[in-house]
């Protein structure tokens, strides 16, 4: 009886001396693995997160200085795609506003609130440049005028018209030809000619279009009128 009550009690050690190793290398390693990520993360690249580009206004390629006003200005595409004209991050003038059409397209804005003023189209292939004359003869002091073309903006267009357009700051109207690109922006009273405008002659051999050269665009800052 009593070798049997020591063998009982050797077992009964045994298990619990097994049980406590079991315990300690448990606990050894859960340690060791907390440490261990403690140290990979710590190691570990940043979590980069994606930057989000800066909005400019009229999707300028850069911000405007302060006491500029903002504009973007594309001239039409054959006679498939109207003109675009974009003013302070407003679209004034558009296919999709359903205010433009074939000849020259004009917006008016105040030069010292931004505000437009008035949008109206001239049909240069079978309108009456007249309607033209009159429109441009009241264009108030001050005033900014946009200018982009669509289709053929020549045809009717006489020498007094070109004057008129000439005072608000344009080169290049004396030249406009049939199914020329061009797009511009000056202002009534005006001393000097206008460093916004572009234009590309309608040639056969560069055309980007059948019968059409390529589009024109144009962006730019434009001091604020104050007095």
């Amino acid at each position: 009886m009593m070798r049997a009550g020591g063998l009982l009690k050797l077992a009964l050690l045994v298990s619990i001396l097994f049980l406590a190793v079991f315990l300690a290398f448990e606990l050894l390693e859960s340690k060791v693995n907390f440490n261990l990520g403690k140290v990979l993360a710590r190691y570990a690249p940043a979590e980069t997160v994606p930057t989000k580009s800066p909005h400019h206004k009229c999707g300028l390629s850069k911000s405007c200085p302060e006491d500029h006003f903002v504009f973007k200005i594309t001239s039409g595409a054959a006679s498939v795609v109207g003109p675009k004209m974009c003013f302070q991050d407003n679209i004034l003038m558009s296919g999709v506003k359903n205010n433009v059409g074939r000849g020259i397209n004009i917006a008016l804005i105040n030069g010292k609130t931004g505000e437009l003023i008035r949008t109206q189209w001239f049909d240069m292939w079978s309108g009456d440049v007249n309607l033209l004359i009159k429109f441009l003869k009241e264009i108030e002091d001050g005033s900014i005028v946009m200018m982009a073309t669509f289709d053929d903006p020549a045809t009717k267009l006489n020498d007094e018209a070109r004057n008129l357009i000439a005072e608000l700051g344009s080169s290049s109207v004396g030249i406009l030809g049939f199914r020329d690109n061009w797009v511009f922006v000056g202002g009534k009273g005006i001393k000097t000619k206008s460093p916004f405008e572009q234009h590309i002659k309608n040639n056969a051999e560069t055309n980007k279009y059948e019968g059409w050269p390529e589009v024109l665009e144009m962006e730019g800052c434009i001091p604020i009128k104050h007095q």
